[in-house]
């Protein structure tokens, strides 16, 4: 969740880094009475996350600014439309132009990487509906979850947006879930410790309301990651034969999870194979910033 606390934070760590002891430029430059309307505008198509922390960004430096957002936080947008309209005290609205300029092309690059992987799987899967001649719906869409793979200090704002490109949400933090991974299980098992009676013990010492997932690399290791418990089965860089192989064993015995060299030109054959989740560390740590511009269209001189 994308709390008033976590935008505060983000924002008054960016504006102390970009403007420590004020805007030295502006003081000197730009009357302190002139008033100044600018629009927040796409260079380029995409999807818009992140209106609370640019509007928050302006509050931050200057109550006084006001800040009118169009789109909503999921909605599409096409190059040459105007996002935002800023409009108060110029020296404030320049102040706190970068910081705001800044995260809102990060999250609106997040959003838009996450809308594409999410049309790939949408596009694969009404391709098999209409190849069996089935109806639309019926075969469960595939969800495309982002992982920890975020910016430090970031992680709040960065999942708001991947929900905003129409993504989910893996766990926020370590936490959250038991999410045993192949490193824990190479320490577990290391002394010839029962990999299933290892997952029931700690299944034992669970509070009920908590997730157990476990990753695995290998077919084999399947049913005893089922015995011991596991909630979700996370099929760690299988190849699409053993994706289906995984799924056919697992047989809704477990959520099942595919994660690890999943791209855009992939993704919808993962799907394809019938997994509930697939995972992808790209949405956030190889997304890159969308190309928005702030363009002053009115200044005036003296307020």
């Amino acid at each position: 969740m994308l709390t008033r606390a976590a935008i505060t934070e983000v924002v008054e760590r960016g504006l102390a880094e970009d403007a420590p002891w004020g805007d030295i430029t502006s003081e000197l430059l730009i009357p302190a009475t002139a008033l100044a309307r600018a629009e927040l505008v796409a260079r380029e198509d995409g999807v818009f996350s992140g209106g609370q922390v640019f509007a928050a960004a302006f509050a931050a430096v200057d109550p006084a600014v006001a800040v009118e957002l169009i789109p909503a936080d999921g909605d599409s947008f096409a190059a040459g439309d105007t996002l935002a309209v800023v409009a108060g005290p110029a020296r404030s609205v320049l102040t706190g132009e970068r910081v705001a300029l800044n995260i809102t092309q990060r999250m609106c690059g997040i959003a838009t990487l996450t809308a594409r992987y999410v049309a790939a799987v949408e596009e694969t899967v009404s391709r098999v509906e209409q190849a069996a001649n089935l109806p639309p719906g019926t075969i469960t869409r595939t969800r495309v979850a982002d992982t920890r793979k975020t910016t430090p200090g970031l992680r709040a704002l960065e999942k708001h947006a991947v929900r905003s490109g129409g993504g989910h949400n893996h766990r926020h933090s370590l936490s959250d879930a038991v999410m045993a991974k192949d490193n824990h299980l190479a320490l577990l098992t290391a002394d010839g410790t029962d990999l299933t009676g290892a997952l029931r013990q700690l299944r034992r010492r669970l509070p009920h309301t908590v997730h157990l997932e476990v990753e695995v690399d290998r077919l084999d290791q399947i049913e005893a990651v089922l015995a011991g418990g596991a909630d979700t089965v996370l099929l760690d860089n299988f190849s699409v034969d053993d994706l289906v192989s995984g799924v056919a064993i697992i047989d809704g015995r477990a959520t099942v999870e595919a994660s690890g060299g999943v791209s855009l030109e992939t993704v919808g054959e993962i799907a394809a194979t019938g997994v509930d989740v697939i995972s992808v560390g790209a949405l956030t740590h190889s997304a890159r910033n969308l190309d928005l511009g702030l363009d002053v269209v009115l200044d005036v001189r003296e307020g």
